[in-house]
């Protein structure tokens, strides 16, 4: 039943926040002037209300066996330990997405002692979605679990109108954090990013504004994603100055974009900062989606944003063909050997996998027993990318 005024979009998400402590003063905040936000609430509407079923029930424990198989990884020179694959809600979790999927690909992947979630501000679509899906499931099914997670988001591309809803500025993150603590219902994350370095910000502006963001204890700790090796080491000091170490980096690494194997991951050793790195699998190219063509229900086959038709070309099928001939031999699929690959380095601690169905969590989870490649493989693999 879709919602046709505030007041009655109120009334409705009371029902969806029935154990927050402060959902009274938070419920004038849903309502956002910008169009992303009064777009969505029909959204939500439809994909979560009904009379039978005003909010999501849970039945939901959390299995005891859930730390037993996964290794855990220290964030550079922190106290903070992560395990080695975390779930990133970059996709599958938009208000297109239907919310019993995204509920047991959280539910799996916490019962697998996947302890990290991954969120930014954007992520949807549209803007601030998976945010709010995630606050959904949060509540209903997390909450008494709180303490064993470890939840990030991060501001920095374009997010809303005008020139304070993107890039690096106090006033842009500051509001950003506050407006996804509101969608998530939380009332800290754990690390808070700058999602990408602004050209025109001072560094020491969008530094102090996330110390400021720790010293407020809206986030535990912080982080950058996309800056280069320079921005990072300078980044770091201005942070260590203030007396808020930076604790990770988010960069793309795969094997097909190893960029940061160009100086980054030695600035990360120098100066303690943990590395966690998002599109493992290469948008897909490093499973075995592709070998055999485009299907037309793939992310290439829908000409998505970030994976293009033209993409999928035979100079990529055929490394990933031998890549893949490797995998089998080794008792791997594609997928798991592009993880055991990225972990082979130190200076990773966690790498960030998405999944559209709890079976690809299972998969990349199972793939982390697997033995360490050796240097013979290793050479193999580097023959293959050549």
């Amino acid at each position: 039943m879709p919602w046709h005024n505030e007041e009655a979009a109120n009334s409705s998400l009371k029902s969806l926040l029935p154990s927050l402590p402060s959902a009274q003063m938070l419920l004038p905040s849903f309502c956002y002037t910008q169009q992303i936000e009064t777009a969505s609430m029909t959204s939500i509407a439809q994909r979560f209300l009904s009379t039978a079923a005003p909010y999501l029930p849970t039945t939901y424990n959390a299995l005891a066996t859930r730390y037993d198989n996964m290794p855990f990884r220290r964030a550079g020179r922190s106290g903070l330990l992560l395990p080695s694959i975390a779930l990133g809600l970059w996709q599958n979790f938009g208000d297109a997405d239907p919310i019993a999927n995204s509920r047991s690909v959280l539910r799996r992947s916490f019962d697998l002692g996947i302890t990290h979630f991954d969120l930014a501000n954007n992520y949807g679509p549209p803007q601030g979605a998976a945010e709010r899906t995630f606050g959904l499931i949060f509540n209903a099914d997390f909450r008494s679990y709180r303490d064993e997670m470890v939840i990030s988001t991060k501001a920095g591309y374009d997010m809303w109108p005008g020139p304070y809803g993107e890039w690096g500025s106090r006033k842009y993150l500051i509001a950003s954090l506050d407006q996804s603590l509101i969608r998530m219902g939380l009332d800290y994350v754990d690390v808070f990013y700058s999602h990408r370095p602004d050209p025109e910000t001072p560094l020491e502006e969008t530094m102090g504004a996330l110390d400021h963001i720790v010293r407020s204890g809206k986030a535990l700790y912080v982080g950058i994603s996309n800056y280069s090796p320079e921005q990072t080491r300078e980044s770091s000091r201005i942070l260590r100055a203030l007396g808020t170490p930076c604790l990770l980096h988010q960069p793309r690494y795969n094997m097909f974009d190893r960029h940061v194997e160009g100086g980054l991951l030695e600035v990360l050793k120098e100066e303690g900062i943990g590395c966690i790195v998002f599109s493992p699998l290469a948008q897909g190219l490093l499973t075995e989606r592709y070998l055999g063509g485009i299907p037309t229900d793939s992310r290439a086959g829908k000409a998505g944003r970030f994976l293009k038709p033209e993409n999928v070309n035979e100079e990529a099928l055929g490394r990933a063909r031998q890549l893949a001939a490797l995998a089998q031999r080794r008792g791997q699929t594609l997928a798991q050997l592009a993880v055991t690959w990225i972990l082979r380095q130190p200076q990773i601690t966690s790498v960030l996998i998405g999944a559209s169905r709890a079976t690809q969590i299972e998969e990349l989870h199972a793939g982390l027993s697997y033995p360490q490649l050796t240097a013979s493989e290793l050479e193999e693999i580097e023959n293959c990318l050549k």
